[in-house]
């Protein structure tokens, strides 16, 4: 009896030490899984996309084809053709900037867009290239929107001019958008533009240019200051002195 016994014991002993051995492996993989993400060497994928732990949207890094065509006071704009690159998400699910890049043999850029809250971009550090003419802009811009929190009343403008068929009709609509403040202002760029002008650009409120900075493409210091009508009313070259 006492042999049959110590046989029963010996046997449970060895199933007790298996199973704690599987619990204690299965333990060990889960430990090395939680705090050991995935590693790879290099990965191909067409978009990849980035969130918080409750899922909320902050970054997509896609390519053309598959790209987000964002998000405004929580509503998903219209599917459009949009360059592949990062587009990047706020904590209000809004669209707030992005970096996106191509070129071919007529056209090469890549522009990085910071977005105003619920807007579209204010900033933007740019470089667009006009291959078949060999002319190129590069720099700094910015702009303004005169109507404060306008995106929404600025797409239906838009809606309405696209389905004016009277080219006059949609030159007078989007006039009375600019008249409106519906439109972007211009109000400074800083680089070379297309014309290989190469300085600092200001301009007003309503997108006047008020003040030049500039060494021109004949390599020429120049700096004029302009009127409300565009008239250069002060001027100075590196050619003299200051011009009245």
């Amino acid at each position: 009896m006492n042999d049959e016994r110590a046989r029963r014991d010996l046997r449970f002993l060895k199933v007790y030490c298996a199973v704690l051995t599987l619990a204690f492996l299965g333990l060990g993989i889960y430990v090395v899984r939680v705090h050991h993400a995935p590693r790879f060497g290099e990965i191909t994928v067409e978009r990849i996309n980035v969130v918080e732990h409750n899922g909320d949207l902050k970054l997509v890094l896609s390519n053309s084809s598959r790209q987000h065509p964002g998000v405004i006071g929580g509503k998903m704009l219209p599917e459009r053709e949009r360059q592949a690159g990062l587009i990047f998400f706020n904590s209000a699910g809004d669209e707030c900037g992005g970096l996106i890049y191509d070129g071919n043999d007529q056209e090469a850029g890549l522009v990085l867009s910071v977005d105003k809250y619920r807007e579209d971009q204010i900033m933007q550090l740019r470089y667009v290239e006009d291959n078949q003419r060999k002319a190129r802009t590069y720099g700094l811009q910015l702009w303004d929107y005169p109507k404060e929190n306008a995106y929404a009343e600025r797409s239906r403008a838009f809606e309405a001019i696209g389905a004016q068929k009277n080219p006059k009709e949609r030159q007078q609509a989007v006039m009375n958008m600019k008249k409106d403040g519906l439109l972007p202002e211009d109000r400074l760029f800083l680089g070379q533009k297309m014309n290989r002008d190469v300085g600092l650009f200001i301009n007003d409120r309503q997108g006047r240019p008020r003040i030049r900075l500039y060494v021109d493409a004949e390599n020429r210091a120049r700096i004029e200051l302009l009127d409300e009508e565009g008239r250069v009313v002060e001027q100075s070259t590196g050619a003299g002195p200051k011009i009245p």
